[in-house]
């Protein structure tokens, strides 16, 4: 049963998970914790794009569904000590994966909003921040809303958004004309610069955030950093499309 308990009591009982209580935000962790909530981290930003992506285009209801799965899987998890940190992580997870189920399942032809839609949890985050309780999994979430934000930055910038309604209108078997004018576009000067700008932006966001010692910002940094790869993987794939 989910209550406030997990907030509270996690630090006296477990050293390396930070105390949500509001008491101390600094607490000891290894290094291995670290990498794993790291690696978790990131495999949650990947998650969407490559399992969400096709199963909310062919079942939207099934995928907003999921949501609520996520979400009874993180309160399992934080019911046992040993598994609180990961059960932390799937309910800030569980955000990003109800608005990649709304905006991808129902408005995925309008960029403008993807933004706002992907944002839907900020004001509960952002409320459980100013308490202190989650932070592992809500600073997952603003590191992958973080990410986000700045990929979006770079379709508005060089001028991708027509090719983005383009590719969610058409039948992927028409997608490779539209692929290889957004790739063409890409590697101009304009967007090779701002690429390198937002890559850079990332980066140092990320290894900054990686080389604090709370678990919470190495959560924040997995995302963040994945964000890197992920849209690596989708040039590529637009590249040999």
């Amino acid at each position: 049963m989910f209550n406030h308990t997990w907030f509270s009591s996690t630090t006296a009982s477990n050293p390396d998970y930070p105390d949500v209580s509001g008491n101390s935000f600094l607490f000891k962790t290894t290094s291995r914790q670290a990498w794993w909530v790291f690696a978790v981290a990131s495999f949650l930003v990947s998650v969407p794009v490559f399992a969400q992506a096709p199963l909310v285009r062919h079942f939207p209801l099934f995928s907003l569904g999921m949501t609520a799965g996520w979400v009874w899987l993180g309160l399992l998890l934080l019911e046992r000590q040993s598994t609180q940190v990961w059960g932390d992580l799937i309910i800030g997870f569980s955000w990003s994966w109800l608005a990649g189920s709304i905006y991808w399942g129902w408005l995925r032809w309008e960029p403008l909003v993807h933004l706002p839609i992907e944002a839907i949890g900020l004001p509960f985050v952002l409320w459980c921040l100013w308490r202190r309780w989650g932070l592992v999994g809500n600073f997952f979430y603003l590191g992958s809303l973080f990410g986000t934000a700045i990929t979006d930055v770079y379709f508005y910038v060089t001028d991708l958004i027509p090719h983005w309604r383009q590719l969610m209108l058409v039948e992927p078997a028409l997608a490779k004309p539209i692929f290889q004018n957004a790739i063409a576009q890409v590697q101009t000067p304009w967007g090779i610069s701002w690429g390198i700008a937002l890559v850079g932006i990332l980066l140092i966001v990320g290894l900054w955030a990686i080389g604090r010692k709370q678990l919470y910002w190495w959560a924040f940094g997995g995302a963040v950093l994945s964000t890197i790869l992920v849209d690596s993987l989708f040039w590529i794939a637009a590249t040999l499309a």
